[in-house]
């Protein structure tokens, strides 16, 4: 058996960065940017109001207080969108909507709340046209103003190749006027179960049998960390059909087995991995998981799960989302961790990494953990109650209740750290 570390390191060696395509900016959450993206224009583009209220010189309101406002002519109206043609001079002033660029002459903006016009009226103003307003407080120079430029300057580098888009950087590639934009491809990963045990879902329960779920649980890992399932259903423990169906993966960016990998006498999976391709290594040094492999068949990665449910997913969250990652251009693998508070305890008797289902909340400023059940590998519902994977090192032998453990969270993405 192989470490964490080593069978990782093997495994992110013999996948690679993926190549680009050009995506209209809505499709591309989740993937990398492949270029840096500089703004060819000054965002905002002119100065303009941050209130609705009205446009005026600063000094002319000096003067204004609550029981003596100053009284300035209303001169024209100008909505967002639109350019006033006019010029506020001294006594003069513009109503104005927020967005509308600042007419000229004006550098600073009395919000409605501050005049005759919304005061008593919660900040509403009223629409009809007025020939003029009195101020009841002064403002000062560029008060009320956004500038031009204020949030990206023409030429500057805004995004950077190798970040990951968000929400938020697809509102910037918007506000750019971006359409679209190069990224890194999403990877395609065929999975693929084995055995003649399973069954489909939606078909009727046979005696012996049990339904396929590996594959729907490995393929919504997959989706969930940025790639595209490609599912090959069920190949049957016979030869010429494991061979069918992996050869179909050759099309594919990754292959993901589920099941054979271990040392049973029907587990002829590793028999045609190693005939069609090459094995790196079969079992790693940790639990649930051990019996993994990794190699390549035809050029293409593949990565060999355990068939029992949980082992399945711990294993993928260690090897399959650091090699989706990497083929999607990140860079940072290691999920976040806590150290958080045990209630509970377990033993570790056989020198193994343990990964230990575990449901973690914050109360009165520490972490706790708590263990979600028994922990046996084909407990799935044990994953569906956890949200972190309490890692009890193999040099330890037994982790007590009220101990300090660190715990792997499973819901957490890796860009955001937690305190």
């Amino acid at each position: 058996m192989i470490s964490v570390e080593e069978a990782l390191e093997k495994i992110l060696s013999h996948v690679s960065v993926l190549t680009t395509e050009t995506k209209p900016i809505l499709e591309t959450l989740g993937q990398t940017l492949a270029v840096d993206v500089y703004s060819e224009m000054d965002i905002p583009p002119a100065d303009n109001s941050a209130m609705d209220g009205y446009a005026v010189r600063w000094e002319d309101t000096e003067s204004a207080s609550e029981d003596r406002p100053i009284r300035l002519r209303v001169i024209d109206e100008v909505a967002a969108g639109y350019v006033s043609e006019k010029t506020v001079t001294p006594g003069t002033a513009i109503r104005i909507m927020t967005g509308a660029a600042i007419p000229k002459g004006a550098d600073a903006v009395v919000q409605f709340e501050h005049t005759d016009e919304g005061k008593g009226l919660q900040g509403k103003a009223s629409v009809a046209r007025r020939d003029d307003v009195f101020v009841h407080y002064s403002v000062t120079l560029g008060q009320n103003i956004r500038r031009a430029g204020e949030d990206i300057r023409r030429g500057e580098l805004i995004l950077r190749r190798g970040a990951m888009i968000r929400p938020a950087e697809v509102g910037v590639l918007a506000s750019l006027g971006r359409a679209s934009i190069d990224v890194v491809r999403r990877p395609r990963v065929a999975i693929l179960a084995t055995g003649d045990e399973l069954m489909e879902v939606g078909e009727p329960v046979q005696p012996g049998r049990i339904y396929n779920s590996n594959t729907y649980s490995v393929s919504s890992l997959v989706l969930r960390y940025g790639g595209i399932p490609v599912l090959l259903g069920i190949a049957r423990d016979r030869e010429a059909d494991l061979v069918a169906k992996i050869r179909q993966a050759l099309e594919t960016d990754m292959l993901i087995t589920t099941a054979g990998v271990s040392v049973g006498d029907y587990d002829m999976t590793k028999k045609v991995l190693a005939a069609e391709g090459e094995v790196t290594f079969w079992q790693v040094r940790m639990k649930p998981g051990k019996p993994i492999a990794f190699g390549r068949i035809g050029g293409v990665p593949h990565l060999g799960l355990p068939g029992n449910p949980v082992s399945s997913m711990v294993a993928f969250e260690q090897f399959g989302r650091p090699a989706i990652l990497k083929m999607l251009g990140r860079t940072t693998f290691v999920k976040p961790t806590v150290r958080a508070i045990l209630h509970g305890s377990e033993d570790n008797r056989d020198g193994r990494r343990c990964f230990y289902r575990t449901h973690v909340e914050k109360r009165e400023g520490a972490w706790h953990a708590h263990l979600t059940g028994p922990q046996g590998s084909g407990i799935l519902t044990s994953m569906a109650l956890a949200n972190g994977l309490m890692i009890v090192p193999e040099d330890v032998e037994r982790v007590e209740d009220g101990e300090m453990v660190t715990v792997q969270m499973l819901d957490w993405p890796e860009e955001v750290e937690y305190v």
